[in-house]
């Protein structure tokens, strides 16, 4: 792949345009240096970090790579001034902040050198990230497992809607996972990829071998986009999700639905391993993935499969005339 005139490559001093999607309770420290490592954009997710936990996956990552990496930063998180201290005392070079408003703090973090990218699932919210001077921002589709959007924009849609009214780069989520899913994304105007689900299902994922093996295990059809009135996620139907299914049927309002989910729930799923009791979040391309596999091994995967599929394109198969 040849990264000249690529604008995230450059902007991220990384070797390709791939990024592993910083997720709760699944991507820690091992995670996000094998990705960045292997070339990519290795993600620690601080969102269900205490601050001392961060600190510790952030030294650990340093200590096992040389190359950048970033943290993904929920703004509606309690102790987020904290994470912030972390970020810079360490010179963390990127930072994705996600679920909240990006003026906050993108200010800041810029004056300490930081690379700021914004997650949003909208075009609406992508033009108020972009005045608010990030330097990218991933545009997630319905498809993903997490900050989906209310509107169910898929990512085929947003990409493009997105891209032709920014002037920053943009980077596709939701619903990709492989290197034809990569292309396709870039054949939108994306600038990037970001890929959660697939690195759940690898090695050094943070997350429980229980879940690993349940997202493998996920059939076209497994999963289903809920709790909109709370935060919209992506759910494998299991005993769980079946309660949040009645309790719709029931008409149960918001603090019922609050109740339910309780304290923890996606931590005793995806963290813990409970497959029944536990929130297992997962994107719509957990059906189609086949083996628990390490972190570089699938980005050597996705980045032949892009480039022999970008090679298909040169082909008679789409010659039309």
């Amino acid at each position: 792949m040849t990264n000249e005139k690529n604008r995230i490559t450059g902007l991220f001093g990384i070797d390709y345009p791939l990024i592993q999607a910083g997720m709760i309770w699944c991507s820690g420290w091992r995670l996000a240096a094998a990705v960045s490592n292997a070339g990519g954009l290795g993600i620690i997710g601080s969102g269900s970090m205490y601050p001392e936990v961060l600190e510790e996956h952030v030294q650990k990552c340093k200590a096992a790579t040389d190359k950048p990496f970033a943290v993904n930063l929920p703004m509606l998180y309690p102790d987020i001034d904290k994470h912030i201290q972390t970020i810079v005392k360490y010179k963390v070079p990127i930072v994705f902040s996600s679920a909240g408003n990006p003026k906050t703090w993108t200010s800041m973090l810029k004056e300490n050198g930081i690379t700021v990218v914004h997650v949003v699932s909208s075009q609406k919210f992508a033009i108020k990230s972009q005045a608010a001077g990030v330097d990218a921002v991933v545009v997630e589709g319905f498809e993903a497992g997490g900050h989906n959007g209310l509107d169910e924009t898929t990512t085929l849609t947003l990409v493009p809607a997105v891209k032709k009214v920014l002037d920053i780069p943009v980077i596709a989520a939701g619903g990709i996972g492989t290197g034809r899913g990569m292309l396709a994304a870039m054949a939108l105007g994306a600038d990037a990829v970001q890929i959660g689900s697939r690195f759940v299902a690898s090695d050094e994922s943070s997350a429980h071998q229980a879940f690993k093996d349940k997202v493998v295990e996920t059939e076209d059809g497994g999963t289903k986009l809920t709790l909109k009135e709370l935060t919209p996620v992506r759910l494998i139907k299991n005993s769980f999700f079946q309660q949040v299914e009645q309790a719709y049927q029931n008409e149960a309002s918001v603090e019922e639905l609050k109740e339910l989910l309780g304290r923890g729930r996606a931590k005793k799923g995806m963290f813990e391993g409970d497959l029944e009791e536990g929130e297992l979040e997962i994107g719509q391309i957990a059906s189609i993935i086949s083996e628990v596999k390490p972190a570089a091994e699938i980005v050597k995967e996705i980045i032949n499969e892009f480039e022999s599929a970008r090679q298909e394109l040169t082909g008679s198969k789409f010659q039309f005339t």
